[in-house]
């Protein structure tokens, strides 16, 4: 069974309590169709599962078959460095089918980020090493494909559904961190 090779940190876009008794972490691309499908599971998980969850989202953009992916995980992050990472990610996979720039303004804006900074680091690719250590860490880790889940350190590899991660999370995989 393959681990998480790099443990989870500050640096990290965590939803829910750091401390949590499970931790999920999701590699993931905006522009997938199934990480899209997961998102939907991944809300009802978390809402099954509450305050006893916690939630790690880490980029895993597929470049060669998704060509904005890259672009919106580097909109996530700009978001993120304004406060706002978990409001664009779920934007963006709400709004899969457009992920083009003027969109992503328009969500920065809607979100009362600093637009202009958000351009800016758009168009300066700020995130972009980022978004390569969180693909990179995920290669390492096993990960060759989207969506791929980590429950407490251990890849999960059944489905996505709410069903198959609610009881690999609850039947005692990884019960440390």
């Amino acid at each position: 069974m393959s681990r998480l090779h790099r443990p989870t940190g500050q640096e990290d876009h965590f939803q829910g309590q750091r401390d949590a008794p499970l931790l999920l972490v999701e590699f993931g691309d905006y522009q997938c169709p199934y990480c899209g499908r997961a998102y939907g599971e991944v809300k009802r998980l978390q809402e099954a599962l509450g305050d006893r969850m916690a939630l790690v989202f880490r980029n895993f953009p597929l470049t060669q078959a998704h060509p904005l992916a890259l672009q919106a995980a580097e909109a996530a992050e700009a978001a993120g460095a304004q406060g706002r990472f978990w409001e664009m990610h779920d934007l963006l996979f709400e709004n899969q089918d457009a992920l083009e720039l003027p969109v992503l303004l328009s969500h920065a804006e809607g979100l009362e980020l600093d637009v202009d900074r958000f351009r800016e680091d758009l168009a300066s690719h700020r995130y972009e090493e980022r978004i390569r250590r969180d693909f990179m860490d995920g290669v390492r880790s096993g990960v060759n494909g989207t969506p791929t889940f980590f429950i407490n350190g251990h890849r999960h590899d059944g489905d996505f559904s709410t069903a198959s991660l609610l009881a690999a999370m609850t039947g005692g995989l990884g019960a440390s961190r």
